[in-house]
């Protein structure tokens, strides 16, 4: 024998030989984590070295073997909750959370074909009856880590249930129904997500959930909420009528759909859903002075919004918003008259525009003065007033408002 095949034969006996010492980890971490007295540390160690050896990293056994070391601590952990002691919920959640990522690629190399072509797996059915065991502890563990307000961990565990139940593995067992858990699940797995500053990420959440029947109405508004972030309008618009044709009664929709056509300038879309609100509910001032500020402002009908401020009053005679408005309505035409007086050449008809000025700035005057009772401080209504008493020539009344807008401001 030549030297150099000594020295060939010797360094294939090494390679077998550290071939066979990592297979002997593995075997060796399985034995340590189902023992009586199990040391997770040292078994995680060995997989952790098999798991990066180029030897044993591409055989099923050593992943399964890795997500079994998990399950096993899991497993210990849970028992002492059954046994009525106190469990490490940190540890026994982080191992849980553990086990998926190390099982999925165990059945991914277990399905590959041998030499012959053939799939003969070895450990798809051990990995199908621990998670099928373990599904509902994720449930568990996700609601642990929402208490602890780590959301972002609660959401890949929240993420990992519905994995599992969506996994072609468990299809037609218990864990892949579409249940009460499930659908619990995808509503806090979008919870989770709200919290975590990521819009995308909660928006593609939401919208999974938003399939299900379980707090619909929530995951709407939440979704909502996340387009207004950015300033999605479109979406905004659409999933406000989705949620008011799917919850009627609520008015979160209705009110901001309102707001959304005031805010865009369609003010015929506006008046139609406020109609519909005060439909729902008359006795509500604040939906009978919006529709007035809408023809004022939006339609320039003051025929109209003068006509809803004063039904707003008839409901309730102190509704401030609603006092102001009135008033501006008839303060705003006597100043618009006046002017136009005072562009007239005619003395009668200059005394006479001017007289119907003074009276729609009397007429202003009570609605103002019963508004500055309730907000004395309202500079609004200061101004209001002080612009009367001036045309008016209330001059006690003008100097004393204009000392306190003086002294305050």
């Amino acid at each position: 024998m030549t030297m150099k095949r000594v020295f060939l034969t010797i360094a294939l006996c090494v390679a077998v030989s550290a071939a066979f010492g990592q297979k002997k980890a593995v075997s060796e971490a399985q034995s340590i984590a189902k023992g009586t007295n199990a040391n997770f540390s040292e078994a995680r160690e060995l997989i952790k070295s098999a798991l990066a050896n180029p030897e044993t990293q591409n055989d099923p056994k050593t992943w399964y073997v890795a997500g079994f070391v998990e399950d096993q601590q899991f497993s210990a952990e849970r028992m002492k909750q059954l046994l009525g002691q106190q469990p490490n919920e940190a540890v026994m959640y982080t191992a849980l959370s553990n086990v998926l990522p190390f099982f999925e690629k165990a059945y991914e190399l277990d399905q590959k074909p041998d030499a012959k072509g053939k799939v003969k797996p070895r450990y798809t059915k051990d990995i199908k009856g621990i998670l099928g065991a373990d599904h509902i502890y994720y449930l568990n563990a996700g609601a642990y880590y929402f208490d602890e307000r780590d959301y972002q961990k609660a959401y890949d565990v929240f993420q990992q249930y519905i994995k599992i139940s969506e996994w072609e593995l468990f299809k037609g067992e218990k864990a892949a129904e579409k249940d009460s858990n499930f659908m619990m699940v995808q509503f806090y797995a979008a919870v989770a997500a709200t919290q975590l500053n990521n819009s995308e990420l909660a928006i593609a959440a939401l919208n999974r959930a938003k399939n299900t029947d379980y707090r619909a109405n929530d995951v709407h508004q939440y979704l909502i909420f996340e387009y207004q972030q950015i300033k999605d309008t479109a979406n905004v618009e659409k999933i406000l009528v989705e949620g008011l044709k799917k919850f009627p009664e609520e008015k979160y929709y209705l009110l901001n759909l309102i707001d959304t056509y005031i805010n865009s300038n369609r003010n015929e879309q506006a008046v139609e859903y406020l109609q519909k609100a005060i439909e729902q509910e008359p006795a509500n001032p604040q939906l009978y002075d919006v529709m007035g500020r809408v023809y004022e402002s939006g339609l320039r009908d003051y025929a109209n919004a003068e006509t809803y401020f004063i039904k707003a009053l008839e409901v309730d005679p102190n509704y401030v918003e609603a006092l102001s408005d009135l008033g501006r309505i008839y303060y705003n035409q006597g100043v618009t008259r006046l002017g136009e007086a005072n562009m007239l050449n005619d003395t009668k008809q200059y005394q006479e525009e001017s007289a119907k000025a003074k009276d729609l700035f009397r007429k202003a005057l009570p609605y103002f003065e019963k508004a500055i009772q309730q907000k004395p401080d309202e500079r609004e209504y200061l101004t209001a007033l002080r612009g009367i008493y001036y045309n008016l020539n209330m001059n006690d009344e003008f100097n004393a408002v204009e000392a306190k807008m003086n002294i305050e401001y």
